[in-house]
């Protein structure tokens, strides 16, 4: 994984400079999930070499999800090397093991048990990784006999899924959990003016965006040192082709089930971004779920430093209902087939 791609966290950061420097049990009374459910490696082909997950059966014959994760070096259980640990991956598949539903979650392309998949992390599109959604989709119906998989995106990796399901076939239906409805620029410029430490630079921030969009380079010489994690010119590619999608005129274009799921304590993505991708799909479910967060565990109030402190817990469980809709909507969708 490159050095350089690590630092791309910052595309869905709640504060893209503070979130750098910042850094209760398992589910009480229930048997340790790993030693009930044992995982599985799981691999497809990639462009240079394989793409690599981890798959976990809930039950043979149940239906799988697959666990597209968000930005940056997010590997494939939620966690990164910046300091997040809250393993919001590996819990929802634990949890939605328990509720019948198997899951394959992923190493994106270029990281991780995925390294050898393409030869530069950072070339890496959104079209790319939609390409390699759909090659997953199809490695695991041939691994599991399911005849469709539901794909679930989560941050960014909810642009993914839109992007992957432009090709529906194969896919069974879409969960889009803490997803920007709205195009990446905006989304990064409400998250620098919602930062008050971002004030010094928030102009200079403003017109690279602005570069950015336009299909321009941004000069890095002359950026202000806090801005280069997020304008490095080795992810600029990556940041005008990410640019370039609404991702609710993707979702009007879908014509499958659709979940849309977020949380009203989010840092990063907010309720109005859901409402967004809603309003564009009349016929998708929205919900809204108070206290949980961007990482997807429950936070009590507006506190905005306990808020972050989640993303470092791995011992702090996932929010119950997160895994309790998402079974719940991909149980009436599989029965109504």
């Amino acid at each position: 994984m490159s050095r350089i791609r690590a630092r791309r966290l910052a595309l869905f950061a709640p504060a893209v400079i503070a979130l750098m420097a910042a850094a209760a049990a398992v589910a009480r009374g229930m048997v340790p999930i790993e030693s009930a459910m044992p995982e599985s490696t799981i691999e497809v082909p990639g462009p240079l070499g394989p793409l690599q997950g981890t798959l976990l059966v809930a039950a043979p014959g149940a239906p799988v999800a697959l666990i597209v994760p968000g930005s940056g070096p997010t590997d494939r259980d939620g966690n990164n090397p910046l300091g997040v640990k809250a393993a919001p991956y590996r819990l929802l598949a634990q949890e939605l093991s328990r509720r019948g539903i198997s899951s394959v979650r992923i190493d994106k392309r270029g990281m991780f048990g995925s390294a050898h998949a393409v030869s530069d992390a950072n070339g890496a599109t959104i079209a790319g990784y939609a390409a390699d959604v759909r090659t997953w989709v199809a490695g695991i119906r041939d691994r599991t006999g399911a005849p469709c998989v539901w794909v679930l995106g989560h941050s960014e990796g909810g642009l993914v899924a839109l992007a992957a399901a432009t090709q529906e076939a194969g896919i069974c239906g879409l969960v889009l959990i803490s997803s920007p409805g709205r195009p990446v620029g905006d989304v990064l410029r409400e998250q620098l003016r919602s930062n008050p430490a971002n004030a010094p630079v928030l102009g200079e921030a403003l017109d690279a965006i602005a570069a950015l969009e336009a299909g321009k380079s941004v000069d890095a010489t002359t950026l202000n040192p806090a801005l280069l994690p997020l304008f490095h010119p080795a992810v600029q590619g990556f940041l005008r082709h990410a640019m370039a999608y609404d991702p609710a005129a993707l979702i009007g274009r879908y014509t499958g089930p659709a979940l849309i799921l977020q949380g009203r304590r989010d840092l990063q993505i907010t309720t109005a971004d859901a409402e967004r991708l809603a309003a564009a799909k009349s016929d998708a479910e929205l919900v809204l779920l108070d206290d949980v967060n961007h990482v997807l565990k429950e936070v009590a109030s507006d506190d905005r430093t306990a808020n972050l402190a989640t993303y470092a817990d791995t011992d702090l469980p996932l929010a119950p209902a997160v895994a309790d809709t998402i079974a719940g909507f991909i149980g009436r969708h599989t029965n109504a087939r």
